[in-house]
């Protein structure tokens, strides 16, 4: 289960896109009311012009490079597996209904296992994928039972994946490498906090013990960030974290990848790499927001060159991860399961 793409690169679609991703309560977490004069009057009517040309900018002959990294990503797991896999999007097409519906045409399945697609736990990602896919499940009143892979940030697969994609754009010049997240509000941060006192509030709330951490997305994209520089060995100094895609006035986490585009090169980071593992394919916010907008933004700043590094997509150690997670799954083993 991924995030989702516009239909086709319209105003319209994009337009139906924004609208049903941005009226998420739990993407903008405002009052219904206020939310809809937010987003129905002004973000979609000023934004959907401007994003679909940005969608212009990545789209393929096949469609959405989001969507048709996931169908491929399909298409390699079934390769590896005898159980039957389908997709589905939060937002759009192909919708999780589609996705139950085939399952329980083609297997009359007594469980199915969803994977929302993010590595690490945010309401406004993981969580909201989860609570969509009960819903529809609930409301359809399907005979299966709904079992879910909880957030993969420091599973050692997954590390080892995404590290092994790394590791080639290493052996080329570098100043430092960047680990773009994609930004959540910090009020986010704060209302996922079981504990209520410890997110953002404590000194050095990310690196104390807390039962707070099974939902803090700050606390897991900098265990992510460190257990991938330490497995390839990056010097202190010599890389970073950053959180991109702000949208509104509102405090986000910092700090902002934008901004650090505009700084590093007066620090003295020319050759900059740049991954972003809070998407597991190449997306708006990669391909366009970090490799188009992001580069030019830092080559003007003084910068010499900006090198994304794809997102997972269909990385071979990244297909056997998941295999790996079913065929341990069939075989007993409940330790990736959302309890």
């Amino acid at each position: 289960m991924n995030l989702g793409s516009p239909d086709s690169t319209s105003v319209k679609d994009v337009g139906r896109y924004l609208n049903e991703f941005l009226m998420d309560e739990r993407v903008i977490d405002k009052p219904y009311l206020l939310r809809k004069l937010l987003v129905s009057g002004i973000i979609v009517p000023f934004r959907s012009p401007k994003s679909a040309e940005a969608y212009k900018s990545i789209w393929t002959p096949e469609g959405s490079p989001l969507i048709e990294y996931t169908r491929q990503l399909q298409k390699e797991l079934q390769l590896q597996t005898k159980v039957p896999i389908e997709i589905a999007m939060r937002y759009g097409n192909p919708s999780v209904k589609s996705a139950y519906d085939k399952l329980q045409s083609q297997a009359a399945p007594e469980e199915v296992i969803a994977i929302p697609l993010y590595p690490h736990y945010a309401m406004s990602s993981y969580e909201t994928a989860v609570e969509y896919a009960r819903e529809i499940h609930s409301k359809n009143k399907y005979p299966f039972k709904l079992t879910f892979i909880k957030p993969f940030f420091s599973h050692s697969y997954y590390i080892n994946a995404l590290t092994e994609s790394i590791r080639p754009y290493l052996s080329q010049p570098y100043d430092h490498i960047l680990f773009s997240y994609h930004g959540i509000p910090e009020r986010h941060v704060m209302k996922t906090d079981p504990t209520n006192s410890h997110c953002l509030k404590a000194i050095n709330c990310c690196s104390l013990d807390s039962s707070a951490h099974a939902t803090c997305y700050r606390h897991q994209i900098i265990t992510t960030t460190n257990l991938v520089a330490e497995q390839l060995q990056i010097p202190h100094g010599k890389f970073s974290f950053s959180f991109q895609s702000r949208l509104g006035r509102d405090e986000w986490l910092k700090p902002y990848t934008a901004k650090r585009f505009t700084e590093m090169p007066r620090e003295g980071i020319k050759k900059l790499l740049i991954v972003c593992p809070a998407f597991v394919s190449d997306c708006l916010e990669t391909l366009e927001e970090i490799a188009h907008e992001g580069k030019d933004s830092f080559v003007q700043s003084g910068g010499e060159s900006l090198t994304l590094i794809p997102c997972l997509n269909t990385h071979p150690l990244w297909v056997e991860t998941l295999a790996s997670w079913i065929k341990e799954y069939e075989g007993g083993d409940r330790q990736m399961i959302l309890d």
